[in-house]
């Protein structure tokens, strides 16, 4: 509907040109690191809703053990499973989900930082996946997500669907740094096939991010709700080959209308969060990974070194 409109065509062009020469040189990137490591950790997922009138909660809750293995050089491997202990939704939660078990690699060419990732992903989904983000400046940036995806289910059976579905987010970012505050918008095609636009606005705050948002699709109509990441201690960290750790977020969503197939799109990271955004922070430097560190690592001492 909208690429009709010569309106917003209009616009958009307007805007991007506007951007380009409002902006500054886009902010450098770190060099990749070739250190490996492997993380185990350990999550606990929480959902409730209110739609029944006869009981207040209905609850699900679930443990989330996973690993990622750090290759070097962004590559990474990493995998995750999700385990009920509360199932108050129903007969289809009663198993165990793999939440992901792929590869990703993480690069960039010059201003263009992009992530490819092969393999199982959430939301019983797998296939491909490219995310891409492009800064313009320090407080304004594009990015996008495209998606080849088919669908997986371990238990109780194994059913497994060829890709047959493209998905795909398209929108910007603005950072505003003396307040620690990201506007965000975007309009994507997602995984039951509706179209829609989301607006947010986020405020990064010390190791916690609250978010407010509004949305709309053309099978689901208008919602709205909030969000909140927070990220876990320890916040020093000892850095081995092999750690132990608790996951690294807890995450929660609220949706006022609890249109749980409205915007759904997979993630392909078992830690993936608003606060982090899909890139690693010694690659990209934008937007809340300019704030100081969440997880401070602590280099290892030599026995006789004084630390």
């Amino acid at each position: 509907m909208f690429h009709r409109n010569p309106f917003f065509r209009h616009f958009a062009i307007v805007a991007v040109l506007l951007a380009v020469s409002l902006c500054a040189s886009p902010p450098k990137a770190k060099a990749q690191t070739t250190k490996q490591s492997v993380d185990i950790f350990m999550g606990l997922d929480l959902n409730f809703k209110d739609i029944h009138f006869e009981t207040q909660y209905d609850f699900l809750i679930r443990l989330t053990p996973g690993f990622k293995w750090n290759m070097g050089n962004h590559w990474q491997l990493s995998g995750q499973v999700m385990f009920p202990i509360l199932n108050q939704y129903g007969y289809e939660y009663s198993f165990f989900q793999v939440n992901a078990l792929n590869i990703s690699k993480e690069f960039n060419i010059k201003s263009l930082y992009l992530k490819a990732t092969a393999g199982a992903f959430s939301h019983n989904r797998y296939g491909l996946d490219l995310k891409a983000f492009l800064p313009l400046c320090e407080w304004f940036a594009f990015e996008g997500q495209a998606g080849y995806v088919g669908s997986v289910y371990v238990s109780p059976y194994w059913e497994i669907v060829a890709p047959n579905r493209f998905v795909g987010r398209l929108g910007g970012d603005i950072y505003l740094s003396r307040w620690n505050t990201q506007l965000r918008g975007v309009v994507g095609k997602y995984l039951y096939r509706d179209i829609g636009f989301e607006g947010e606005a986020l405020r990064h705050f010390n190791h916690t991010t609250v978010s407010v948002y509004g949305r709309w699709s053309n099978k689901f109509g208008l919602d709205a709700g909030f969000r909140v990441v927070i990220m876990l201690p320890p916040y020093h960290r000892k850095q081995r080959v092999v750690n132990f750790r608790p996951a690294s977020n807890w995450r929660m969503s609220y949706s006022m209308m609890v249109r749980e197939y409205s915007h759904q799109m997979y993630r392909t990271d078992p830690e993936e969060n608003e606060r982090d955004g899909w890139f690693s922070r010694d690659l990209l430097l934008w937007g809340s990974h300019t704030m100081e560190p969440d997880f401070i690592i602590k280099e290892k001492t030599k026995k006789n070194e004084t630390p």
